[in-house]
């Protein structure tokens, strides 16, 4: 077996790439000596490490508050709000998730992505799991990897959907727009599956399951069924208004500043204890007040045509 492989093995609290980078500094020994990380080993031999975790990137820490839904020695649970970037990046150097965390705990940083193992577009609200350890980290990703941390997400899309369904259909980036993702033949595989909460007309709230994690996965398969996420800048196309609607109602529609999604439910198995973890973030104010005027229009447009369907969580 390669060295690098091997030290893999033996150190199963580090990423591969960085035990790599460890044995290209001499960091990591075999029988007392320096290696190269493709060197051979057949069993027997003696590794040693000699690294000090260093601190990841160079992003500050912030006193940005945080809505922790659950927290212990080894991951947290945050419920992330509306305009608040994840990761920092070009056009957002600070004010992110991630100098919040470091301010939270300092020793995040030094944990890739200071322990963020997956993430939300900025304007969509709701739940993000960090590990706290090099190991909670590590088995946290991998377990995300390989579809073992369940995540739920409410919508309020355009259109009347009957039933829900299933869309599978590949993601990647737009031929022309380099900022949007689509639908094409040569994208990664993506599976969303949704399920009918209430219907409102001409507007339907959704609970979405993500099987993949693609990037904007349920923005453009909504959108891709002809169903896209009401207020979506990037996909949801011109504003659908109810006939009849009230000046409030058309208000709110033409207004809603970001998509109407939320990442309700989150569902992991806890890195240490195994114990399965069953958390939620409850609807956000904007999408709370969307449906209530959608309901409220539907229920006095015409009692007639009212169709209310009420899904019960059996989680």
């Amino acid at each position: 077996m390669r060295l690098d492989q091997a030290a893999a093995r033996c150190w199963p609290d580090f990423s591969r790439s960085r035990i790599k980078g460890w044995i290209k500094a001499g960091q990591v020994t075999l029988n007392g000596h320096p290696a190269r990380p493709r060197d051979t080993v057949l069993g027997g031999e003696e590794l040693g490490l000699t690294a000090e975790l260093e601190q990841q990137g160079e992003d500050r820490p912030q006193a940005i508050p945080l809505d922790i839904v659950y927290e212990d020695d080894h991951l947290l649970v945050v419920n992330k709000p509306v305009d608040l970037v994840v990761h920092p990046g070009a056009g957002n150097p600070d004010g992110t998730l991630v100098n919040a965390l470091l301010h939270h705990d300092p020793d995040l940083a030094l944990l890739p992505r200071a322990g963020v193992v997956h993430r939300l577009d900025k304007q969509t609200s709701g739940l993000l799991v960090v590990g706290k350890t090099q190991a909670a980290f590590q088995i946290l990703v991998a377990d995300l990897a390989e579809r073992r941390i369940g995540r739920e997400y409410d919508a309020i899309v355009l259109g009347h959907i009957i039933a829900g369904g299933t869309v599978e259909a590949p993601i990647g980036r737009h031929s022309r727009d380099r900022q949007r993702q689509a639908v094409v033949p040569q994208g990664k595989p993506a599976v969303t599956h949704y399920r009918v909460v209430e219907r409102f007309g001409e507007h339907s709230w959704l609970r979405v399951r993500l099987e993949t994690g693609r990037t904007h996965q349920i923005r453009v398969h909504m959108a891709h069924i002809r169903h896209p996420i009401v207020g979506d800048p990037l996909y949801g196309g011109r504003p659908r208004l109810p006939r009849g609607a009230e000046d409030l109602l058309v208000e709110v529609l033409r207004d809603f500043g970001r998509q109407a999604l939320h990442a309700r439910r989150l569902t992991l198995r806890h890195p240490e204890t195994g114990e399965t973890l069953s958390l939620e973030a409850p609807m956000p104010e904007d999408m709370d007040e969307l449906i209530d005027l959608l309901r409220d229009y539907r229920d006095g447009f015409d009692e007639g045509e009212a169709e209310v369907i009420y899904v019960q969580d059996t989680d």
